[in-house]
C-alpha cells in the first residue's frame, strides 16, 4: 500500500524490462510532478527523429548557431505530443515554468526556445514533445504491479549520458543491473 502524502516527484521511473507496452518498453521518465491527482512526467530517452531546428522553424525562430539547430528532440510521452516541453536547471524566469526540485524545471512557453535560438537561456536542456501522464491512483498501482523500478534523479544522466544508456544508468543508480531481471512479472 502506498503511504499518503507519497509524491515521486523529481525521481526517476525505470521501466521493468517486462514492462511491454511500446510507448514506455525500455524507458527512463522524469517524474515532473506526482500527487492525488496523478502524475506528469518527461521519458528522458526516445529521441525522435526531428531536431530543435525543425521545431524552431515551425515557431518562425532560427537557431543562431549550428550546434544549438541539431539538437534532439525527445518523446516526452504519448499525451499531447504536439506540445513541447523544455526540461532544464534552474536561472532565468520564463512566462510558464514549473519547479521539479533539485536544480531542475520544466518550461512549457515560446520565450525560453527563442532564447535558445540565440544562443542564450539554461545550459543543460532537453527538449520534448508530449508528456507521460497518469490519472489519480494509475502510477501506483503500476508500482504495486511491478511495471517500474523508481529511484533518485541524477543530472548527469538527464544532459550528459548518451540517450541509449540512460536506462540501464538510471538502474545501476540503484545498484540494479537490468540485464540480471527477468522479463517475466511474477509476485512472490
Amino acid at each position: 500500500m502506498i503511504e499518503p502524502g507519497f509524491s515521486l516527484t523529481n525521481q526517476f521511473l525505470i521501466a521493468m524490462p517486462s514492462l511491454s507496452d511500446p510507448n514506455f518498453h525500455g524507458t527512463v521518465t522524469l517524474i515532473c510532478d506526482h500527487g492525488v491527482q496523478g502524475a506528469i512526467g518527461l521519458i528522458i530517452n526516445r529521441p525522435l527523429d526531428l531536431s530543435l531546428g525543425e521545431v524552431l522553424g515551425h515557431m518562425h525562430l532560427t537557431a543562431k548557431e549550428d550546434g544549438i539547430a541539431q539538437r534532439a528532440v525527445y518523446m516526452g510521452g504519448p499525451v499531447q505530443t504536439d506540445r513541447g516541453f523544455v526540461l532544464h536547471t534552474g536561472g532565468g524566469a520564463w512566462e510558464s515554468t514549473l519547479y521539479i526540485g533539485g536544480g531542475l524545471q520544466v518550461t512549457t512557453s515560446k520565450d525560453i526556445l527563442a532564447e535558445m535560438a540565440r544562443g542564450e537561456g539554461p545550459r543543460q536542456t532537453l527538449i520534448a514533445l508530449g508528456y507521460a501522464g497518469w490519472g489519480a491512483g494509475q502510477l501506483e498501482q503500476e508500482l504495486v504491479d511491478n511495471a517500474w523500478l523508481c529511484g533518485p534523479t541524477d543530472l548527469h544522466i538527464i544532459f550528459d549520458t548518451p540517450w541509449q544508456h540512460r536506462w540501464k544508468a538510471a538502474a545501476a543508480l540503484m545498484g540494479v543491473d537490468l540485464n540480471q531481471l527477468s522479463d517475466q512479472v511474477g509476485h512472490a
